[in-house]
């Protein structure tokens, strides 16, 4: 079924039960499509989607028009802006998705339940993805977020139990509650400089997640945001940090090393128990903190029962000090160049200006901090 270009509405049950239905295109000039239009045709395997809809399909997810449906392919075209809310919900069937470069947002539920699904480009226009958008997509190995998004609805990629690597935008500042919840193989995470607010319960049970790089701008870490991640073994919290909520890092088992830069903990509002184990033997676990900061930390309880010792073992961090030596110069340039030169992207203390990319950019950005004096 081609749908004609001056069809600007499908109405309710259009289609409902056509059950030698197998493909369908459905034209830009479509702005509304009724409840229940495609339910039922339950031998519909490719949907071509280029309708212009601003707005949810019906009231209720029940109603939706593609609701449950075999559907193994859709192509969304270029000329599409936005994704509407439960647009493909429970299509376990689903196996391909390929987005328009006009999409800006992907809409809550968009994708969820669509356990088939095995990867997905988000394209470089979308700016938001909406609230449990990837919910149950037990099939993504992995995930970019482009430069492009802002914001990380709550529970974007709640149980995506196979979701081992996510890459983080740029552009990012905020990660929404219980976003990563429970996602089962997850092993590494970059939360970059854009972030300034990681969620409520955000990695919550993420068991095997062994290293998380939080960025400089993060003044947020939210209530049990990294609870239950038994295999971190060490986190560094950035001088940015304004709170942490309550049992933030709790029932991290294997965490044993804390580098935290909070210079004045008086600034900070701390939950209670945010390092809990329960009836835990601590002596193991050491909190490192900056040089003439350890009696602070000794004097507070929200820190010292959950550490065998602290120790004031850190020195300031200078940011452009690229080759860590406590002083920005012109051998952090060169050290920015040899890095360039060597192909090491590896090394976050390069990316200087926190686009996410080494070269002569971090370069000018140590340059400018040098010749502005604002080393700290």
């Amino acid at each position: 079924m081609t749908i004609g270009n001056s069809v600007t509405s499908i109405g309710n049950y259009a289609f409902y039960g056509c059950s030698g239905l197998s493909s369908v295109t459905i034209p830009n000039s479509v702005t509304s499509i009724g409840n229940y239009a495609f339910q039922r045709c339950t031998l519909l395997d490719t949907l071509i989607f280029n309708a212009v809809l601003c707005a949810n399909f019906s009231s209720t997810r029940d109603e939706e028009p593609f609701d449950r449906l075999n559907i193994s392919t859709i192509i969304i075209g270029d000329s599409v802006q936005m994704i509407p809310a439960y647009f493909a919900y429970g299509l376990t069937k689903l196996s391909s998705v390929t987005i328009g470069n006009s999409v800006t947002s992907i809409g809550s539920s968009a994708f969820y339940g669509c356990s088939g699904l095995t990867s997905i480009t988000i394209p470089n226009a979308v700016t938001s993805i909406g609230s449990s958008a990837f919910y149950g997509c037990s099939g993504l190995t992995s995930i970019t977020i482009p430069n492009s998004v802002t914001s990380i609805g709550a529970a974007t990629f709640e149980n995506c139990d196979g979701l081992a690597s996510v890459t983080i935008g740029t552009s990012v500042s905020s990660i929404g509650e219980r976003a990563f919840y429970d996602c089962d193989v997850l092993t590494s995470v970059t939360i970059g400089n854009s972030v300034t607010s990681i969620g409520d319960e955000a990695f919550r049970f993420c068991r095997i997640l062994s290293s998380v790089t939080m960025g400089n701008s993060v003044t947020y870490i939210g209530a049990s945001a990294f609870a239950g991640c038994w295999g971190l073994t060490d986190i560094t919290i950035p001088n940015s940090i304004t709170s942490i909520g309550e049992e933030a890092f709790s029932g991290c088992w294997g965490l044993t090393d804390v580098y935290c830069y909070i210079a004045d903990l008086s600034r900070v509002s701390s939950g209670n128990r945010q390092f809990k184990l329960g009836n835990a033997d601590y002596s193991g676990r050491t909190l490192h903190v900056l040089q003439g900061t350890a009696d602070a930390y000794l004097a507070d309880e929200n820190w010292y029962p959950y550490f065998g010792q602290i120790v004031d073992d850190l020195k300031p961090v200078v940011h452009g000090d690229v080759n860590g030596d406590g002083e920005l110069n012109i051998a952090d340039i060169n050290a920015v160049i040899d890095i360039i030169l060597g192909g090491n992207s590896s090394n976050t203390a390069a990316d200087v200006n926190g686009d996410g990319e080494i070269n002569i950019a971090d370069i000018n950005a140590v340059i400018d901090i040098i010749l502005s004096g604002t080393q700290n």
